[in-house]
C-alpha cells in the first residue's frame, strides 16, 4: 500500500510539474506575441505619421508647382491607398504584410517623385514650411525604418520561441503561429544609379 501510495504522489509531483511548466511556457508566449503586436502598432503608428504629414506637404507644393498635378495627384492617390490598407497584429499573415509593405512603397515612390520636381522649384525650396515639412518627412522615414526593425526584432524573439522543443508542444496547443518579417523591397538590393 505504501508502495502504491509513494507512486501516485511521484506520478502527481510530475503532473504538477509539467502544467506548471507549461503555464509559464503559454504565459511566455502570451507575453511575447503581445510585444510583436505592440511593436506592430508602433510600426502602424509611424506609417500614420507620414500620411499625416502628406496633405500639408502636397498644400505646400501646390502653390509653388501647380502644373505638377500629376505627380501631386499621384502623391494624394498613393496615400489614400495606403491609409486604406490595414493589417492588425491579430492577422499579421506574410500575405498581408506584403500587401500593407506594397502600397506603403507606392506611398514612397510617389513622395520621392514629388520630392524630386521640388528640384525645378528654387523658391519652394528656400520655403520654410517646405523645408520644415522635408525635414518631419525624412524623421518619419527614419522613424518608420526603426520600428520596422524592432518589429522584426519581437518576431524573431517570439518565432525562435515558439520553435524550440519542448516548448514547441505548448506553441502547437496554445495555436501560436509565426510572425511574419518585414523584408526588403523587390529591386533595393541594387545601388541606385547616380549621374552628374
Amino acid at each position: 500500500m505504501k508502495k502504491n501510495t509513494i507512486v501516485i504522489v511521484i506520478i502527481l509531483t510530475l503532473v504538477v510539474i509539467v502544467v506548471l511548466w507549461g503555464v509559464g511556457v503559454y504565459n511566455k508566449f502570451v507575453r511575447l506575441d503581445e510585444g510583436v503586436s505592440g511593436q506592430w502598432a508602433n510600426v502602424e503608428n509611424q506609417y500614420q505619421r507620414r500620411a499625416d504629414l502628406i496633405p500639408n506637404l502636397v498644400a505646400t507644393v501646390k502653390g509653388y508647382a501647380a502644373h505638377e498635378s500629376e505627380t501631386l495627384e499621384g502623391v494624394v492617390s498613393a496615400r489614400a491607398k495606403a491609409t486604406q490598407v490595414t493589417v492588425g497584429a491579430e492577422n499579421l499573415t506574410p500575405e498581408k504584410l506584403q500587401e500593407f509593405q506594397a502600397v506603403q512603397g507606392e506611398l514612397s515612390s510617389a513622395l520621392g517623385r514629388l520630392l524630386m520636381i521640388t528640384e525645378n522649384y528654387p523658391d519652394l525650396k528656400a520655403n520654410q514650411n517646405f523645408i520644415e515639412l522635408q525635414a518631419q518627412l525624412e524623421g518619419s522615414e527614419n522613424r518608420i525604418s526603426t520600428e520596422r526593425t524592432r518589429f522584426n526584432d519581437a518576431a524573431k524573439s517570439y518565432n525562435t520561441q515558439i520553435r524550440r522543443f519542448p516548448a514547441s508542444v505548448v506553441a502547437n496547443i496554445g495555436g501560436f503561429e509565426r510572425k511574419p518579417y518585414f523584408e526588403a523591397e523587390k529591386g533595393s538590393s541594387v545601388a541606385p544609379k547616380v549621374e552628374f
